[in-house]
This record gives structure tokens, sequence and C-alpha cells, in this order.
């Protein structure tokens, strides 16, 4: 007991706080996967007023990991270094005295292990964030805060007696971490997968697919148009500016590049497009504001509004066109 009294607070603290830490980022990468997944942007969108702020972040090419949103695998992360942290308490100490000594052991390295390669990974997004994408994201500096705080917690919440060995095991999860890091992202900004060398090629439903973003959009008109109008897309841009419709989007945004795309750069000139970042072409961000535009892209048409990338066909049937719709692209 008079052990126990005379630790220092941190080393009996020390879990709780790393678990709370945890838990609090996993409530926050939660909240940024359902709005990615959902396509309705995070609460800053709007408001951001450098760059294209967290929903330029989050639809950016290194937001996406394997298909999937990166803050569904940093929800993962977090979930997993609160249960390094808390598990341990689950066990009674008088009647299982050696599995909880031996918990404990594990379970600090597992957290010394999560949090150095959570502390690596985030240190690289934000080097992304201040020098690929420069713009400012208030969840992303708070999820690398969470990821730095974790790791000094583990760091100074135990009593570690082979420091040579934290040493080690820092190197080789740091390196290894910085490895499988740019792995990931080595193609994020290949010419290779250049849109504009990309030969329209018609799948076996006569559509052909809208190329992907290549590299990163920049102010203010964004990624180039690599679509060509056919009689149909025409038409039918013409057909909705003529009926007041409007599209709302942002130059960085990839699901409006993909609304682009589906017209083509002829087509699309036609369209009454509303720019709602400052830093992009034309800008009518009081607009955007005072329409209570959430997402990119939006449609508003006939005075209700549609978020979300639309077909030619959804935006045909929405806007009741009875013209050519003899579309070419897809998605």
């Amino acid at each position: 007991m008079r052990r126990r009294r005379s630790l220092p607070w941190i080393y009996r603290w020390s879990r709780p706080i790393i678990g709370a830490i945890a838990i609090a980022g996993a409530v926050l990468t939660a909240y940024l996967t359902v709005t990615k997944l959902t396509g309705s942007g995070p609460a800053c969108s709007i408001e951001a007023s450098a760059g294209a702020g967290c929903s330029g972040v989050l639809d950016s090419a290194y937001a996406t990991v394997f298909g999937l949103p990166l803050s569904l695998f940093g929800c993962l992360a977090y979930i997993a270094m609160a249960a390094f942290a808390l598990v341990p308490f689950a066990v009674d100490r008088d009647k299982q005295k050696n599995l909880k000594k031996q918990l404990e052991n594990y379970t600090w390295w597992l957290l010394l292990a999560g949090s150095i390669a959570m502390a690596v990974f985030s240190g690289y997004l934000m080097y992304v964030l201040a020098t690929e994408l420069k713009t400012l994201c208030p969840y992303c500096i708070g999820s690398a805060l969470f990821s730095l705080s974790l790791l000094v917690f583990t760091l100074t919440g135990r009593d570690w007696e082979d420091l040579g060995q934290i040493v080690f095991t820092g190197l080789i999860v740091g390196l290894l971490t910085i490895v499988v890091t740019l792995g990931i992202y080595s193609n994020v900004n290949s010419p290779i997968a250049n849109a504009n060398s990309v030969e329209e090629v018609a799948d076996v439903d006569g559509l052909i697919p809208i190329p992907e973003p290549v590299g990163q959009p920049t102010p203010p008109k964004g990624w180039d148009i690599t679509t060509t109008s056919g009689e149909a897309e025409i038409a039918l841009a013409k057909h909705l500016t003529d009926t007041g419709a409007k599209k709302y989007g942002a130059f960085w945004c990839p699901h409006c590049y993909e609304q682009k795309q589906l017209f083509g750069e002829e087509a699309f000139g036609e369209v009454n497009y509303l720019e709602c970042d400052p830093q992009g072409k034309k800008p009518q961000r009081e607009a955007c504001l005072a329409a209570g535009i959430q997402s990119f892209p939006t449609w508003e048409i006939d005075g209700k509004f549609y978020p979300g990338t639309k077909t030619l066909t959804e935006l045909a049937e929405l806007s009741k066109y009875t013209g050519n719709s003899e579309f070419k692209y897809k998605l």
C-alpha cells in the first residue's frame, strides 16, 4: 500500500488518461468517417477561409486508403489504443495477480508501438497538410495532437527499466511506419494516371467511365475537365439553366469534378454553377451561405436541394427533361 501511495501520480493515472484520449480520438475520427461516407461534409466545410478547408482535406487523395476513408483506419487505431490502456482494469489484482501483471506489461509495449506509429503517421499528414494541401483542418490537427499526447503519456506513464529497448522499438516502428506510409501514398501524384491521356472506351453498357482526378486541385480552377460533350449533355445543361437549376460546388471537391466530367467541358459551361470557395473562380460564397449549402456538390432544382453527384439521367428526371438522353458517360 505504501509503495502504491508513493508512486508518482502519472504512473497511477496514465492508463485512464491514455484511454480517455483514445476514446476522444475514436469519437472524432468516427464523426469524420460518417461525414465522408454520407457526403455531408464536416461542420467547418463552408466556414473555412484558407485553402480548401476541412472538406477539401477529407476529399483529397490523401484521405482515402484502399478505397476506404483514412479516418476509418484512424478510428480503429484509437479503439485499439483504448483497449490496450483499459483492458488490464478488467482483471482482479487480488485474484489474478500474475495475469494482471503480464497483461499490463504486454499492453504497455503495445501502447508504445501503437503510439509511435500513430505519431509518425500523423507527423507525415501534418507535413502533407502544410506543403501539399496548404490549408488548415482543425479536425486533422486535433487528431495529430491526440496521437502525440498518447505517445507522451505512454513514455512518461510507466517506469521503463530498459531505455535502450524503447529507443530500439521506436526506431524500428518509426522506420516501418514511414516505409508503409510512403508506399501507400506513392501514386497520389503519379503522372501515369494522368486523366488527359485516358482513352475514352465504352464499357459493355455503351457508357464511358469518367477519368479520375489526378494530383491536387489548384485554385482558382481546380482540375481541368477532360471529357467531351455530346448533343445530349449540351441539351440537358441548357435545359437545367433555362429552368433555373443551380449547381453549388468548390474547385477542390472531387465529387464536383465527377459531375463536371459527366457533362463534359462544353456542356458544363452551360450549367449555372456557383463556386462556394473564396479562392475559386468567381466565388459566390454569400449565395452558398444564404442557400444553406452543407456539402458539395448540391443541386437546386425547382426549389429543392439534392446533395451529391447525380448521373445525367437522374438530373433529367429531377428537372423533367424530355430531350435527347443518349448520354456518354457514367460514374
